[in-house]
């Protein structure tokens, strides 16, 4: 099984309880606009832009707003035009960090992504730094709590549609492909009756630290925290484990 399903299952709790739909939205429409811009309008003809809509579909973003989206990727609206970055550095105990962004104003995000680090004890580093300790891979979530599924017969399905690996967790199933494969998977899933709480493109850690000091646990996630809420920031990716006693005390903690 993958190493780093914990941190997938943190993530996906983390979505659950997300309450901000509006700034959720308007990632969602950041990464559909550059996908649009940088492949054309057409879905069909440009796979960035599917799964892009793909993701807003799933996280239930209207289609209007979707469509405003393309167009102002496209040009038919007036917009601000966004361009995709990507920073790496380290959270607290040396964790290894990958953020995807999108900005208009290349400038100020590194200002203020650096800012958020380092008020955090992280940093900011070089082109390249972390890169290497993760692997792209197409990655689908099945929520075991709204889906009553047979651990067997989805780890079938999911082979037999060219899955690379599949973890199974109390809340979810994590399911891996080749990025090239993850249309695939999933329309042939979904074909076999199964429903998808997330499906995206996802930068995977080779290697796992385990956080097993509460200290270093909380400062890793507050950081963590502080980025996701940053309106540039798509997505966070980071290397790190922490075990279930440990998140099940601050979790408590925070209640």
């Amino acid at each position: 099984m993958a190493g780093h399903s914990k941190w997938a299952n943190i993530k996906h709790k983390k979505k659950k309880e997300d309450k901000r739909r509006g700034k959720l939205f308007s990632k969602l429409s950041k990464k559909i606009a550059v996908a649009a811009r940088e492949g054309g309008g057409d879905p069909e003809m440009n796979s960035d832009l599917r799964m892009a809509i793909q993701k807003a579909k799933d996280n239930n973003m209207p289609k209007d707003n979707i469509q405003r989206a393309v167009d102002r990727g496209t040009g038919n609206l007036d917009g601000v035009d966004y361009e995709r970055i990507i920073y790496e550095g380290y959270a607290p105990a040396g964790i290894a960090l990958y953020l995807d962004l999108m900005s208009d104003n290349r400038n100020r995000t590194a200002s203020e992504i650096r800012h958020i680090l380092s008020k955090r004890g992280g940093n900011l580093g070089e082109e390249g730094c972390v890169a290497w300790m993760f692997d792209r891979k197409g990655q689908l979530i099945i929520d075991r709590t709204e889906e009553d599924v047979d651990e067997d017969e989805v780890m079938m399905s999911a082979l037999e549609a060219g899955a690379e690996d599949i973890t199974i967790e109390e809340d979810m199933i994590e399911i891996i492909s080749l990025p090239s494969d993850l249309e695939e998977v999933r329309e042939t899933m979904e074909e076999d009756g199964y429903k998808f709480d997330s499906g995206d493109v996802v930068m995977l850690p080779q290697n796992i630290i385990k956080l097993d000091d509460k200290s270093d646990a909380k400062k890793v996630l507050k950081v963590i925290d502080a980025l996701e809420d940053h309106d540039d920031v798509q997505d966070v990716y980071a290397n790190f484990d922490i075990p279930d006693e440990i998140m099940e005390e601050i979790e408590t903690e925070e209640e």
